[in-house]
This record gives structure tokens, sequence and C-alpha cells, in this order.
């Protein structure tokens, strides 16, 4: 029996053997560059810029094996033998060198000699060709099949829905033919075929022909098919696939893979797999599921609401609910993700490597989930016995959004769950998630320090003016600016954007030479001038456009004007770009340090280095306390004091990677890579390509400015450095001043004097209380006791509880005093008087700003003492009719409140 290990080097080395360059998988998270998928979702995606002749390929025949992620099936995952989330896909690939002969004749040898089936066993689907396309039936491929002596009978006309491929309305497409395996007609029917809905024929391989450029159609008309330059080959053959047929299983998940992953769910709740349905599905989603997550998170995604992260963290929380479902003990997620690290991490090191992020991040979803999970079960059992009561088929959508809002329930996990009832959504869920988005904005505006720019739309077009601009230049700029920031030139291309959305006097400018640091990797464009050498002419440089290898400035002439040919001398602004060098060189030394000090889950999760500040995006599940930021300013600090030397070493990827230098998830590098190196590299290696300072000494003071939440699980440091730094504790120095001349004191006895006053006015609030001050009330609640009751959660403080007091307005008064008290809160106070319960919740705006909002968190509470309310995101009220289940809405609102935090 051939292992899938065994599979996978097989099919590698024998196209190895056959002048192919073997490269390593891709990341599941495409390159930055690539925007049209969150996951990667074909073996060939990665190498699209070769495909499109965008970039050059670094061999023209590869071979890889890639980690592909579908989320197209996912509801299918567990029903089917065959269905996965997270496969692996082996290819051949050939740019403009062989094509349909060889690629039919590879994959006819490897399928016989390496593989080991029979002639007679092999069937083949061709292109039968399309009149709408103008095209007719793919002889070639026909002609070849038949020469390497398949016979008429075993190849399979079919239509263009099944063997043309295209990647969307235009671009690169071809005809493809795929090759079965048939299983005998005890799987099927006699006169069962390729390509229909059956089970005897098994598809394994696809070898996508590339050989036409789709035009769009207009007017209705057909699209218009010219034939490429070069004729390129993309093929895929499932892994996992492959592993079933080749082992003899029925399903996938019986394959050495996945069968130890079955086993493991056996074991943990003592089930037998194949003892009913829904235990096997049960079984098959943890295994998929398990595998998927794993994989994602070594890959540097991260759970939350948003793109990839609302991928994963769909994932894991059906894989959760299912969990549940076997009553599995808790704990379960990072058992599974253990068994993939044994069963994969020889082929995928970064399993291994980044063992720490994968336990930490599942674990975390594990728990935050399964404390809302129950709840939310309920609840949803609830909906589903009213509709059932009430002869209803749905349920509707604004119940649902409340699930996902309150509880974390995936639309799509409520959806399946209702599916399974008979049930299904009334309603326009997306609308009311556009509407709670819409106010996530305006919060995130009001509490907005930057800049917003009403031009975004002029400058996406004059960014895609650049790219056509460089491409009909016919040369390539070649950048200088590691090695100077004066560069004597000569102007290479111009074209004039005034009339494009730019200013008076704007152009597109090229450089033969260019010192000018293009924007990318989070560091900012330079900016600077040009210059003619016999003063004629100067420009001012505004912006630097990146266009793969290329690049074009956006420039606004100041006098004169700039030809093609013209001899100019190009000065980068110095100032500015040292300043920005400084915030670069602190941003690597900020990530060494919180990999250092927090953990090393830690990784980048976006950034902004300019010469005004530096922003740091990293993944994270929770706020940094005080201590912790003071220790990572203490160690970024103490390494600049070094002068360590900042090295930048052209190296290869491989002994980049040897030495631990870290990488950016997403970003695609080539076999040749640029690595800076600080110090003797124990402490930061990373592969960057911006520009750096020579020595550490030279950033001056770092200092962070702030450490908040950028997004669920990802928080963001701002810090300043040198000049900037120095400025900002002149400021905090002139500020103490200031206080310290109020307070009528030396500037270090300030603090003191501070604390004095505090405890002055605690004595004065307890003789008021103590004088019988009540407001009209016959009690009053313990406002210290409750405030020390308080708990942090994910990052902040949280406070739950029923109290004693007379009505609402005491009750509001309560929470008024605790937000004194508590900071960056959210606050859940109910008590019960006269037959009724009264609610009252309060949230900090930097917490409604991470989804936490008053309004839910009250209405979660109401729902269960049989009442409603409403009111703000920061304040909300509510009453109710139930005062026996106060205690059960105090824990609906806890449940709301951690759900939103961990999202």
């Amino acid at each position: 029996m051939m292992s899938s290990d065994e599979i996978r080097e097989r099919y590698l080395s024998f196209f190895e053997e056959r002048g192919h360059r073997r490269i390593p998988s891709a990341s599941l998270v495409p390159s930055a560059h690539d925007p049209s998928a969150l996951l990667t979702v074909a073996g060939m995606h990665p190498l699209k810029p070769y495909f499109l002749g965008q970039e050059k390929p670094p061999a023209l025949r590869l071979t890889s094996c890639q980690k592909v992620f579908r989320t197209v099936d996912i509801d299918n995952v567990g029903n089917t033998a065959r269905h996965l989330t997270f496969f692996e896909m082996l290819g051949n690939f050939s740019f403009g060198d062989y094509f349909k002969h060889e690629a039919i004749a590879l994959a006819w040898e490897l399928s016989r000699e390496v593989f080991g089936f029979s002639d007679e066993d092999i069937w083949v689907t061709v292109f039968e060709g399309d009149q709408g396309l103008g095209l007719g039936p793919d002889e070639e491929a026909i002609a070849r099949w038949r020469e390497l002596g398949v016979a008429p009978e075993r190849i399979v006309r079919c239509p263009r829905s099944e063997n043309f491929w295209q990647a969307g309305p235009s671009g690169p497409c071809g005809p493809c033919s795929e090759l079965y395996i048939d299983r005998g007609v005890e799987h099927g029917a006699p006169e069962d075929l390729p390509g229909g809905e059956n089970e005897r024929f098994l598809e394994y391989w696809n070898l996508v022909f590339m050989q036409y450029d789709q035009q769009p159609a207009s007017n209705g008309a057909s699209p218009v098919l010219k034939p490429l330059p070069e004729n390129n080959i993309d093929t895929g053959l499932g892994l996992n696939r492959m592993a079933a047929i080749l082992q003899g299983k029925e399903s996938v998940f019986e394959t050495d893979q996945f069968q130890p992953l079955i086993d493991l769910g056996e074991e943990l709740s003592g089930r037998r797999y194949r003892e009913d349905f829904a235990t096997d599905r049960a079984m098959r989603i943890l295994a998929d599921h398990s595998r998927a997550m794993t994989f994602l998170v070594a890959d540097g995604v991260v759970p939350s609401n948003e793109d990839r992260g609302y991928v994963l963290r769909r994932v894991m929380r059906r894989a959760i609910q299912q969990g549940r479902a076997l009553e599995l003990e808790p704990g379960f997620l990072n058992r599974y993700a253990e068994r993939v690290g044994e069963l994969m991490g020889g082929a995928y090191p970064e399993l291994i490597e980044n063992g720490e992020a994968i336990e930490m991040w599942l674990a975390a979803e594990e728990e935050g989930f399964g404390r809302t999970l129950a709840q939310g079960m309920a609840t949803l059992a609830t909906h589903i016995d009213q509709a059932r009561s009430s002869d209803s088929e749905t349920i509707p959508a604004d119940e649902v959004f409340r699930l996902h809002d309150t509880y974390g329930f995936p639309y799509e996990m409520t959806s399946e769950l209702l599916a399974e009832q008979g049930l299904s959504i009334e309603g326009d869920f997306e609308s009311l998630m556009e509407q709670q988005r819409a106010r996530g904005r305006a919060g995130a505006r009001v509490g907005s320090s930057g800049n917003t720019s009403g031009n975004s739309t002029e400058a996406a077009q004059e960014r895609a003016l650049a790219g056509s601009f460089a491409g009909e230049s016919g040369f390539t700029s070649t950048f200088t600016g590691y090695e100077t920031e004066e560069q004597q030139t000569t102007v290479g291309a111009v074209q004039s954007v005034s009339a494009n959305g730019g200013g008076e006097g704007r152009y597109l400018v090229k450089l033969a030479e260019s010192p000018f640091y293009a924007a990318g990797g989070g560091q900012v464009a330079d900016a600077g001038t040009i210059e003619c050498e016999d003063g004629d002419c100067r420009a001012r440089v505004e912006d630097v456009f990146r266009l793969g290898d290329d690049q074009a400035l956006a420039v606004v002439v100041e006098q004169g004007t700039l030809a093609p040919g013209e001899a100019v001398v190009a000065r980068v602004d110095r100032v500015a770009r040292h300043a920005t060098e400084c915030s670069h060189t602190a941003t690597h030394l900020l990530q060494a340090a919180l990999r250092e000090v927090v953990g090393s889950h830690v990784r980048q999760a976006g950034s902004y280095v300019g010469p005004d500040k530096l922003r740091f995006d990293f993944s994270h599940g929770q706020g940094l306390s005080a201590q912790e930021l003071r220790v990572v300013e203490d160690r970024v600090n103490g390494w600049i004091s070094l002068n360590d030397p900042v090295r930048a070493i052209t190296t290869t990827l491989d002994e980049a990677r040897s030495l631990g230098a870290m990488a950016l998830f997403g970003e695609k590098y080539g076999d040749v890579v640029r690595m800076v190196q600080i110090g003797d590299g124990h402490y930061s290696r990373e592969l960057c390509g911006g520009t750096h300072v020579r020595s550490t000494a030279e950033i001056g003071p770092f200092r962070i400015l702030s450490e908040t939440s950028s997004s669920a699980n990802v928080r963001r440091i701002e810090a300043v450095t040198g000049p900037a730094a120095v400025e900002l504790l002149r400021e905090h120095d002139r500020l103490l001043g200031e206080i310290a001349a109020q307070l009528r004191t030396r500037p270090e006895d300030a603090p003191g004097a501070v604390q004095r006053l505090s405890e002055e006015r605690k004595q004065l609030e307890k003789k008021i209380k103590e004088g019988g001050v009540r407001d009209g009330s016959a009690g009053q609640a313990d406002v210290e006791g409750l405030a020390a009751r308080a708990e942090e959660i994910d990052g902040a403080q949280v406070l739950t509880a029923a109290v004693e007091v007379p009505d609402a307005k005491a009750l509001l008064d309560v929470v008024d005093r605790l937000k004194g008290r508590l900071e960056d809160a959210a606050i859940l106070l109910g008590t019960a008087a006269d037959g009724r319960v009264h609610l009252v919740a309060s949230v900090a705006p930097a917490l409604v700003e991470r989804g936490v909002r008053a309004g839910a968190v009250v209405k979660a509470a109401a729902q269960v003492v049989g009442g409603g309310g409403g009111g703000r995101d920061t304040m909300a009220q509510a009453g109710g009719r139930d005062p026996e289940k106060l205690a059960e809405a105090i824990d609906a609102a806890r449940a709301a409140i951690e759900s939103a935090l961990a999202g």
C-alpha cells in the first residue's frame, strides 16, 4: 500500500527527473498583491503572476504539492466520503515550454508506471467543442491519447461546462483533459461514463491546456478567443483522492492521513465510527476541520469576524459544536492539532515551528465559544420549538442575527443546524450585519485621530494608470536607493496625469535609475526632488508606485518641463528617509521584544512605517498590561543602546529560514531574498525589502504611545523614535511642570501630591455616605465591593451582578459610580423590586470599538426575564416581568459580553 507521503514524493520526484524544478508549497494566505481570494484555492493559485506574464518564473518547468483551502464544499464535509476543506494538490506546470503532446504523455506514464494503473482502467475526457466559443473538438488531445494506446471508447467528449477552464469572463483559458479510474461496473452501471454523476468513475487528474486569451463579450455577442503568445500547462492531482484509490478505501477519511484522526475521535468519545450517521458525520467534520484550522493558524491566520479570520472561526466553531455533540472533554481541539502535527509535521515543518501559536489560538477559541455555546443552543432550541408550535418552517433573520451577535454563532452554523430540523431562515441577515458594520465604522470614526483621505478613488485610478504607463515604457527602472540617496540618471518616460484626476502640472515619470523607495512592506514611499543637470527644470516627488520589480514616480513639476532623455539628478529627502529608517528598524526590534515578552505566537499582522511614527499590528488575544508594555519598551531601548550593526544580507530563502528569519505571512519570496539582521542575529532576523539605519543607536529613544485593539485577536502598538520621541518626552516634562505648579510642589513630588488629594476625596465621600445621604433610597449598594468583583476578560474589565436597590434610578446611580472606579469596563447590573426586574448596562467607548454594545448586552438579559429595552452603545436600560430569572439573565449578559470580546 502506498502511503500519502510516498504518493507526494513519487509524484514530485517523477517530474524532477524530467526537468521540473520542485518548489515548496506557498502559504494558505495568498500574496498581499493578490486580492482575488482570501485563501489559496488551487495548486496554480500562487503561480498566477507567471501564467499572466506579470513575473518571470524561476524555471520554465515547475512541480509542487500545494496546500489548498476551499470553503465552497464546507456544508458537505462530513455528509459525504470525499468532501474536504483542506487538502493537498499535486501539480506540474509549464510556461511556454511543453504543451499537450508532452503533458498527456507524462500523465499517462506516471499513471501506469508509478501508480500502477492498468491501461484498461484509465479513461479520459476531452473538450467536445463549443459553438459559442467558435471551437471544435480538441482533436490534438484526442489524437495524442490515441497515439498512446487509449481505446476510442475510453476517450469521452464532454461539453464546455466540464472540460473548458477559465478563471473568469476574461483572461487565459483553454480546454482540459481529465483522467479517471474505472472502479468497476459493481460500483455503478454498464452505461456509466466519466463526467457523469456516478460512483464508478473517479476523476484523479486534470490537465489544463492554456492556449487562449478570452476577451469579454459586448452587446450580447459571444466572447472572442485569441491565441496566447505562449501555451502553458497547469495540472492538478488531489493527493487525498489518489490515496483513497491506491489504498483501496471507499472514503478519504479511511486513508492514512485521516484514519488516526478518526481513531482519536473514537478514543475521546467512547463511540465507534460507522456506529450511526450522526457519529460518522461529527468525526469526519472534526478530522477535516482540525487539519484545516491547524494549517491556517500555522500560516498566520487568527480567528476573527472578518475575511479569512472569519473562515477560520467558522471552521473552529463548527468543530467545537460537533465535539460537544460527541460529549468530548474540553481541550479536544488541541488533541486533534497534536495528532495533525504528528501526521504531517515532517512534510510541513511550520506545524511544529508554530506549535505554541496553534495551541494558544485553538485553546482560546474553544474556551471562549464553549462558554456561550450551551446558552446559544438553548436559545436556538427555543426558537425551533416556537416555530414548530406555530407551524412555521422558518426562523426570523433578526433572531439568527441575535444568536450571532450575542452568542457568536456563525450564520452558516445556525443555518446548518436549522436545516437538520427542516427549517430555514426568513429575512435578510446580511442587511442586519451591514447595519452593525456601519455602526462600528461610525464609532471608529468618532474615536479616530487620523486623517481620512477623500481622494482614494483618484489615487487608485492614478496607480492603475501608473501600471499601464510602466508597462508601455519598454524598460524597468533600476532601484539604487539601498546604496545612495542622490542619483545622476536619465528621464526614461513622462506622462501627464492632470486630465486623469491629478492636479495642475502632475506627471508620471520613469527614471533609468531611481533612488526613491516605492511604498511596500508597510514602509511609506520616499519624497524628494528631480532636477535637470542644467538647472532648467525641477519637480517634486510626491509618490512612488511599486509595480512588481518596477516603479513609477508621481511628481509635480515646479519649474520648466521634464522630457524623455533629460539628464537629471534625483535626490531623496534625507531627513524624512532617515526618520523612516529609524521607525523601520525599531519595528523589527519591537517584534523581537514582543515575541520575547508575550510569546512566540506573536506575528506581524500589518504595519505603518513612516517618518512621523510607527504602527505595528500583531496577533495576540488580549491587551498587554502596563508592566508588559514597560518591559517591551525597555527591551527595545536596551537593544538600541548596544549600538549593534544593522546589515542587509542577500541569501537563499532556505538559508534564511534555517537561520530563523521571520517572514511576512502571505508575502511571496523568490529563491534569493534580502534578510535584515541586527547584531549577530540572535534576537532579530527578518526578510525585508525596506530601508534601515546602519546601527541601532541611530534610532535614538523609543517610546510607546498606545496599545489598543486593531481587530479581533489583533493588537496594535503605536510608537515614536528619535526626534519625535524626544519632542514627546519634552511635552511630558512640560505637562508635569504645569501640574506641579498647580499643586504648588516640585515636579518629582507631583505624584505624591495627587495621591494625597485622591485619598482626601475618598475620605470626604465616605463621610457623606456615613452622614445618611441616600437619595431617598431604603438601601445602598456596596460600590467598592462591587468594583472589587470585576474580572479581566480579554483585556477588559467585566462586571455583571445582581444588587439590592429600591428602583431603576438607584440602579443607574450605582452604575454611574462604578464607571468612575473601573477603567475600560463593561458593566451589567440588575435588581428585582416591586415584582419587576430592572437592568442597566454600561460599556466604555474603547470596548464599543471592539464590538461590545450596551444595547445588545441589556437585550440579551431582558429576553430571559420576559422584557425588553434599549439605548445607546455605551449605556442602555431594560425591564422584565420575571424576577425569579434574574440570575439567569445576569449569566446571559455575561455570555454576550464574553462573546463580543472574543469576536
